[in-house]
């Protein structure tokens, strides 16, 4: 909105200002804003009449830009402009700027009295405006004075009132340094339960005693302590040597913490000697790795200070009962593993090698986990010349594993003695293992060759079926409706299949940690074997199943974690004498 008016006598000025009172009035000025505004236009005004000439006053709203205004805030802009003769002379124009907090569109001024001594009085004096200001003004003097002689009354309350509040303030003193007291050793605690649920956390993710005993130092220095040293005994039992603190000697012996230092620690539940020889001017805490039989070691610390908190020591001593635990487990689950792998390659067999009839066979155990001990094939002859392949699948792992499958083995050689079909040998076995051990399962496939036959008879019981590379070079799957796995509560009779078999076919049996994995199932595994075994020539087959064997293993186990033991029997008909 812009308005502009033409000044040259008191009757057109007097106009202007009362049109500016009332649309400063319409745009919401406040009333002081508005009283100063048109006392200073009627100044500037009464002023330009003495000098002559005719000038012009502009009112224009727009957005604040001057300093002290708020960004975006309308304001209303007065501009009087000199007349040509004061321009000349140097007059510069007046402006002054107002805050509008209701902007409208438009307003209108409404009609303004022709009266030239009213408009006269208009310009001389105060408007309504001004008049509501300076009472409003009044009144507010007059509730200063009143607060002014309530101050003064409640002065002499206030003054009465400080000594209360200094003693207040003492014991609010107090108390938020009890509280802020309390809220340290609060979060301390805290802190330290945190550290030692994380640091436990850590220690026990691994099955390595020397993983763990890596990472210990690495957990509590520098936070918990400047060095660690950790000594673990050897299998006989030797305690430390001379190499080390006599505290650490006296902790393996009597199986308590021993604080070394010039000066008693005073640490809960901790000894005190006197200070090491290798490390006067050091404290040292020696601490014990317990078991129910005897310290496995002990681990000795020098404080990342000049000493430890006693609620540092305390949680250093339970971290460390952790860490032996740890290693105590790992150790044990180190001598499980290593009697179990063991007694698996001890049972599986020597291959025989009957005429026309190659076999090649490759065990790899699992490398993460107790996960071995299950897996296992074998190969044999009957009495009939007819020879036997096998491979199977105990459900667990560990010892216990490694001894059912040897039980099988053995069983399943028995039944083959007295002559009898893949499905019936499993049958046999199904009924012998539910028999021996109703809480164990195996899986199994067995093929069975003889050379007076062309065709080679198998049967699987909850197994993987295997995989047959004919001697054009194609591969198919032999998935026949296989039995259920072997020692489940159910009665079953295991049938029996047949497949021609002619000079130059491979066979591949095999377990479930060659082909399965547990982000893609065993599907795309088994496709993955049917590819790898149809890569092979006849003639490489026929000169080296050996390294066929590893050719095969190659591809299929760059994508595998090995954590399941692994058995591939390659069976080669290479002709018959």
């Amino acid at each position: 909105m812009t308005r502009t008016w033409q000044i040259s006598d008191v009757t057109e000025a007097a106009r202007a200002r009362i049109a500016t009172a009332r649309l400063a009035a319409a745009y919401g000025v406040p009333p002081v804003e508005r009283a100063r505004l048109t006392a200073s236009l009627g100044a500037q005004l009464r002023s330009c009449l003495t000098k002559g000439g005719t000038w012009r006053l502009t009112l224009e709203t727009g957005t604040a830009s001057r300093a002290g205004a708020r960004a975006g805030e309308e304001v209303l802009h007065a501009v009087v402009t000199p007349s040509p003769e004061a321009a000349a002379a140097g007059q510069p124009p007046w402006r002054v700027t107002v805050p509008c907090p209701e902007a409208v569109a438009d307003v209108g001024v409404g009609a303004v009295a022709d009266d030239p001594a009213e408009l006269a009085q208009a310009l001389l004096g105060a408007d309504e405006d001004t008049t509501l200001v300076l009472e409003r003004l009044a009144e507010q003097e007059g509730l200063v004075d009143f607060h002014r002689e309530e101050l003064q009354q409640t002065n002499q309350g206030v003054v009465a009132l400080h000594a209360e509040l200094d003693a207040a303030g003492r014991a609010q003193r107090e108390a938020f340094a009890a509280e802020r007291k309390a809220r340290t050793e609060a979060e301390n605690a805290r802190r330290r339960l945190t550290f030692l649920a994380d640091a436990s956390a850590v220690l026990t993710a691994s099955l390595d005693h020397h993983e763990i005993v890596r990472r210990l130092p690495e957990l509590l220095v520098p936070e918990y302590a400047a060095s660690v040293d950790v000594w673990l005994f050897d299998q006989d039992g030797d305690r430390p040597g001379p190499a080390h603190a006599a505290a650490a000697v006296v902790a393996a012996r009597t199986g308590r913490p021993q604080y070394a230092a010039a000066h008693p620690g005073g640490l809960p539940g901790v000894d005190d000697q006197p200070p090491s020889a290798l490390a006067p001017d050091r404290p040292l805490l020696c601490i014990p790795l317990p078991t129910r039989q005897a310290p496995l070691g002990v681990v000795t610390l020098s404080p990342p200070g000049e000493r430890w908190d006693p609620d540092d020591a305390v949680m250093l001593v339970e971290l460390t009962r952790r860490a032996s635990i740890a290693i105590d487990h790992a150790q044990r689950y180190q001598h499980n593993r290593d009697i179990a792998e063991t007694l698996q390659r001890a049972l599986l067999t020597e291959l025989p090698a009957p005429p026309g009839l190659t076999l090649a066979a490759r065990y790899l155990p699992a490398t993460h986990g107790l996960n071995i001990g299950g897996d296992w094939y074998d190969a044999f002859r009957q009495p009939d010349g007819g020879v036997i392949a096998v491979v199977g699948d105990v459900t667990g792992h560990g010892l216990r594993a490694a001894v059912m499958m040897s039980q099988l083995r053995t069983a399943l050689r028995a039944y083959a003695v007295d002559g009898g079909s893949p499905g019936q040998l499993l049958t046999r076995l199904h009924t012998f293992l539910h028999h021996l051990q109703p809480d164990l399962f195996a899986t199994a496939v067995i093929a069975r060759f003889h050379p007076d036959d062309p065709t080679m008879t198998w049967a699987a019981a909850g197994h993987p079926p295997p995989v047959l590379r004919t001697p054009n070079g194609g591969v198919r799957t032999l998935d026949a409706k296989p039995g259920a796995m072997l020692g489940i509560p159910l009665r079953q009779e295991i049938a029996d299949h047949t497949v021609p078999m002619a000079p130059g076919s491979t066979l591949a049996l095999y377990t479930d940690g060659l082909v399965e994995r547990r982000a893609r199932g065993i599907d795309p595994g088994i496709a993955r074997l049917a590819e790898a075994l149809g890569s092979f020539g006849p003639a490489e087959l026929d000169a080296d199943l050996e390294g066929s064997a590893d050719g095969i293993l190659r591809p299929m186990l760059s994508d595998s974690e090995r954590d399941d033991d692994v058995c591939l029997l390659l069976c080669h008909l290479s002709g018959t004498d």
